[in-house]
């Protein structure tokens, strides 16, 4: 078989093909192969060149000499840590179980996080707070066809696009990305207000006898108009480890979260500015709040759930509109690109409004559809925190390299410099497999886990 024929075989161009040949016949191919696989497969990893040295403090005795002389090419390559599934499956992989176990551990508690296992009993909520309408869109009701007189499927790209362009207030929805961030502070600024007029207390007093603690993600609706899910939970004055009073409940959460989204403190002015005429943005009519229950009582609410949903949106963001991934330098990148009309005039409306209000750096953003916040945040009290989680992650590979990493008595110096990113386009195709392997094994693990448990599960019911 020729290489040509091998290529087409394997699904891959010749010059692919033939850089998987030189890089699987390299002599140092099990180590660059090893570097890939402790990357999870990343498919754009940072390169760097260097060296550490770990010397004992009190003797100066050498304990481990490392450098990346002795490495494929001479580079150390480390995992990207991009978190959207677009641009890194694997690195947003690890991305969404951090996030899965941060939002689970402020739910059902994790002792290993600093979360006590009676955060359970705390009155907590998954809410949902949408933006307004900017115009009539294509869309899937419960009940009858969408207003363009159709049936759309689940699947049509047409969903949530304008019924009517030309009408559609596409510089308004742009604006509402762009101050979303600073309305939910705002939102939260204004929950503990309404908490503690319901409690018959003063700010300070409120302080004192309750916490309000959250961790939220924004989702970009189909229309390209973002939105937050949050996980919100009362606790005692010192956190999660401390009793909410008595009063504090469920109903009273859910009733202060509704009054907290439609007051009027709870209102971004956006000034008038060329055209544009002066906007009040306030979150829109849909406003979804159910309690989360424990685990195992039939509710579609659970623990387990609410933390999945969150992780499935922290990996993602605006492409999911049919936007771009990446930031954009002129508009001719829409023609190359053929992006679709209704993202296109959201980034179109960013690029024309960022030089009437040049502080909302709408450009940097377009891409974003003028989003410029965090994708998946949390108050300080929640749970733990991604960087804690990492560190958790970096001690145990430590561990299982016997290294010991106690900086009372063990100092590292070190060395490090960027050499480049990313793989030759037969790495890039090995490495795709390396990841397909990784999550082949991670599904088999799951699968075996959950046939470990349902017989526990069953009988549990039966009992």
């Amino acid at each position: 078989m020729d290489q040509r024929t091998a290529a087409t075989a394997a699904g891959l161009d010749p010059a692919t093909l033939h850089d998987v040949l030189r890089v699987a016949a390299a002599p140092d191919f099990d180590r660059w192969r090893d570097q890939v696989h402790r990357t999870g497969g990343c498919s754009d990893p940072v390169h760097l060149t260097g060296w550490s040295l770990a010397k004992d403090r009190t003797s100066g005795e050498t304990l481990r000499r490392y450098s990346t002389e002795a490495e494929p090419g001479g580079r150390l390559r480390v995992a990207c840590g991009n978190r959207r599934a677009s641009r890194c499956p694997s690195c947003a992989h690890t991305y969404a179980g951090d996030t899965y176990h941060l939002i689970r551990a402020g739910l059902a508690g994790d002792e290993s996080k600093a979360v006590p296992a009676t955060v359970r009993d705390h009155p907590r909520v998954f809410a949902t707070l949408t933006a307004p309408s900017f115009g009539a869109v294509h869309n899937r009701p419960d009940r009858g066809a969408c207003r363009c007189g159709t049936r759309h499927p689940e699947n049509d790209p047409g969903l949530g696009t304008a019924l009517d362009p030309e009408s559609y207030d596409y510089a308004g929805a742009v604006l509402f990305n762009n101050h979303a961030g600073q309305l939910w502070q705002r939102f939260t600024n204004r929950l503990r207000r309404e908490l503690a007029a319901r409690a018959g207390l003063t700010q300070r007093e409120l302080k004192g006898a309750l916490r309000v603690s959250y961790g939220k993600v924004a989702e970009f609706q189909k229309r390209g108009a973002i939105h937050f899910h949050a996980v919100i939970r009362l606790d005692g004055p010192d956190g999660p480890g401390t009793t909410p009073p008595s009063w504090a409940t469920v109903r009273l959460l859910d009733d202060a979260i509704r009054a907290a989204a439609v007051h009027a403190y709870t209102t971004i002015t956006v000034p008038a500015a060329g055209d544009q005429p002066r906007r009040r943005f306030q979150w829109g009519r849909q406003l979804d709040i159910r309690p989360v229950k424990a685990f195992g009582d039939g509710s579609d609410i659970t623990e387990q759930a609410v933390a999945a949903y969150v992780a499935k949106y922290a990996t993602k963001a605006a492409e999911s509109t049919g936007s771009l991934d990446r930031r954009i330098g002129n508009r001719e990148v829409l023609d190359l690109l053929d992006v679709a009309d209704h993202p296109r005039r959201l980034i179109e409306a960013c690029l024309d409004l960022a030089p009437l209000y040049p502080d909302r750096k709408l450009t940097a953003w377009a891409h974003m559809l003028g989003f410029r916040g965090h994708f998946s945040t949390k108050s300080r009290r929640y749970s733990t925190t991604l960087g804690a989680l990492r560190q958790i992650r970096a001690d145990y590979r430590a561990a299982q390299e016997h290294v010991d990493a106690d900086p009372d008595t063990v100092l590292v110096l070190a060395s490090w410099q960027y050499a480049g990113h990313g793989h030759t386009p037969g790495e890039a195709a090995l490495a795709a497999t390396i990841s397909r392997g990784i999550q082949l094994n991670r599904q088999t693990a799951r699968e075996a886990l959950r046939d470990q448990l349902a017989p526990e599960a069953t009988e549990g019911a039966a009992a």
